[in-house]
């Protein structure tokens, strides 16, 4: 427990550092835009084939436990539209970028300890937190829009398994996601992402800075900064359910 919250107690030093003397734009400028292409365009792919097939996967099993026939079709179109915006895209999908990308942020971090980079820069007087963590921070708060893009795929994809499918008519899927919508359910799932996008950005890079050993624990601290990430991933969408929703 007390190495844990020593832990918390260096994540938050972390942050502070990071916002503290920060690196010229002339420099920091082609880092965010690296960042964006390596943690945002580059997930773009597998984002869109998980979000795609989750959406059908939903319509599908929906459509399957659906045996009353006093029930009408187009919950199958509700549920899935509910399932994706509210849990499936903002929270599935941040923990698949944890693997993806917050194993990929910790791994480059902990390669530049291993190999001293990390101390030339703080020779040269860089503020080295700023200069590798504050790009990836800049480059996740267009994480949202990833999300927005799983979210029309995942419901893009439930329409085809379900019409496709023969389970419901086009027509009446297409009711089925007007019924009862709330448009405070797309804030929900947006003020949830930008938070996880936060995450994303900060816990592996905690991990991968303060990592001490060689290669072998640059795998570890990868596997470390996942686990972590996860639980907090868990935890804030937990509690942001129970403040915004209840």
């Amino acid at each position: 427990m007390i190495k844990i919250l020593d832990q918390i107690g260096r994540y938050f030093l972390m942050l502070k550092e990071v916002f503290n003397k920060p690196t010229k734009w002339v420099v920091m400028r082609p880092l965010i835009f690296k960042e964006v292409d390596d943690l945002i365009i580059g997930s773009m792919a597998i984002v869109a084939f998980i979000s795609f097939f989750i959406g059908g996967v939903v319509a599908i099993q929906t459509a399957l436990n659906l045996t009353n026939p006093l029930i009408p079709k187009s919950l199958i179109a509700f549920a899935t539209r509910q399932s994706v915006i509210l849990e499936f895209s903002p929270t599935f999908i941040s923990i698949i970028m944890a693997g993806r990308a917050g194993s990929y942020i910790t791994s480059s971090i902990g390669t530049m300890r291993v190999t001293e980079q990390i101390d030339a820069l703080e020779v040269m007087g860089v503020n080295s937190l700023n200069y590798l963590v504050f790009p990836k921070i800049i480059a996740l708060i267009l994480y949202p829009f990833v999300i927005a893009i799983s979210i029309c795929l995942g419901i893009m994809g439930g329409w085809l398994a379900a019409v496709y499918g023969g389970f419901v008519g086009s027509d009446e899927f297409i009711r089925g996601i007007q019924t009862d919508f709330h448009p405070f359910h797309i804030l929900y799932a947006f003020i949830k992402t930008f938070i996880f996008g936060f995450v994303l950005a900060t816990i592996p890079s905690f991990h991968g800075f303060y990592m001490k050993g060689g290669a072998l624990e640059v795998g570890k601290a990868s596997t470390t900064s996942f686990v972590w990430t996860c639980v907090v991933i868990i935890l804030i969408d937990y509690l942001l359910t129970q403040l915004l929703l209840s």
